[in-house]
């Protein structure tokens, strides 16, 4: 049988998921329509591609490895499909971009790459900076545009922002971890588990502002400037950790399997945009790249 692209949409929905009942939601199909498209691709493969266990099911061996290809060709699919609509632009000109650091480690080679292409002739330099170094040069003029979280901002009374993308943020675990079994998963059953914190563009910051609302705090057991090393700690079970879909990966480094749950309590999202200084209209070219980022930036961020 030929493997199609709606079967490999089924499926990651499926690896991410872990339930029928969900990957179908989210897929805006019947669950009949996953099921059969997973035994076809099974049957494709010639090989079982997840094992069942009491809330639903889990990817097995030749699943992780299968959902790995499965994930590059769905991206150079989107990527393609990106490119084909987006003819090249003969805007020129010079714009200089800042970005913080987890828009530089996310965001930044995609975009890099897509705006080389839409615009050959605009030249773009980026700078990464912290989020109050970067408001501060854009408000000196030294910088014409900035990408970065608009929900750490503080100077709103001389900037504007346009939100572009909205990242949930999910609670990530081991798939064997007691939280993944759970009906529903609240910030009180996490604070009861050893937490890996991440200390990142003022992610600490915000931990404590929504834990704060509701009286808790997380148990941490091990802090890092590393998302990696974040990830890695959650896949060898050392703990848990609550970030957004933009930083989210399926495995470690060392290709161990990471999952996500939904918070039954109100989590912020991070919110991703673009952002400069109030002073009137923005230039052709800030423009232009503004509308592009706006109309492409979750297919760059593939969440």
């Amino acid at each position: 049988m030929q493997v199609t692209l709606r079967q490999l949409e089924y499926f990651l929905a499926l690896a991410e998921t872990g339930q029928v009942s969900k990957a179908a939601l989210r897929c805006n199909v019947s669950q009949s329509s996953v099921t059969i498209a997973l035994r076809n691709l099974e049957q494709s493969v010639a090989t079982s591609l997840f094992e069942r266990h009491a809330k639903g099911l889990r990817l097995t061996e030749a699943g992780v490895r299968f959902a790995r290809h499965a994930r590059n060709v769905s991206g150079a699919f989107d990527r393609a499909m990106e490119d084909m609509r987006a003819e090249p632009n003969d805007l020129g000109g010079h714009l200089r971009l800042g970005v913080t650091e987890t828009i530089s480690a996310y965001l930044m080679p995609a975009v890099i790459a897509a705006v080389g292409q839409r615009f050959p002739n605009l030249r773009l330099d980026v700078v990464e900076r912290d989020r109050a170094a970067v408001e501060a040069d854009l408000l000196a003029g030294n910088l014409d545009l900035a990408l970065v979280i608009v929900s750490n901002l503080t100077r709103f009374d001389k900037l504007q922002y346009d939100t572009m993308l909205k990242s949930p943020r999910r609670l990530w675990t081991h798939p064997d971890h007691p939280l993944q079994q759970a009906d529903k998963v609240r910030l009180a059953d996490v604070a009861c588990a050893d937490y890996v914190l991440l200390d990142m563009d003022e992610h600490i910051e915000t931990v404590g502002k929504y834990w704060g609302r509701l009286g808790l705090r997380p148990r941490v057991r091990f802090q890092s400037r590393s998302p990696e090393a974040v990830r890695s700690l959650v896949a060898l079970q050392q703990g848990v950790t609550i970030l957004s879909d933009l930083v989210y990966r399926p495995w470690s480094l060392e290709g161990r399997r990471i999952l996500r749950r939904d918070l039954s309590d109100d989590v912020p999202t991070m919110d991703i945009g673009v952002v400069w200084r109030k002073r009137g209209r923005l230039a052709r070219e800030a423009e232009a790249l503004t509308g592009f980022l706006h109309a492409s930036i979750k297919a760059l961020a593939h969440v």
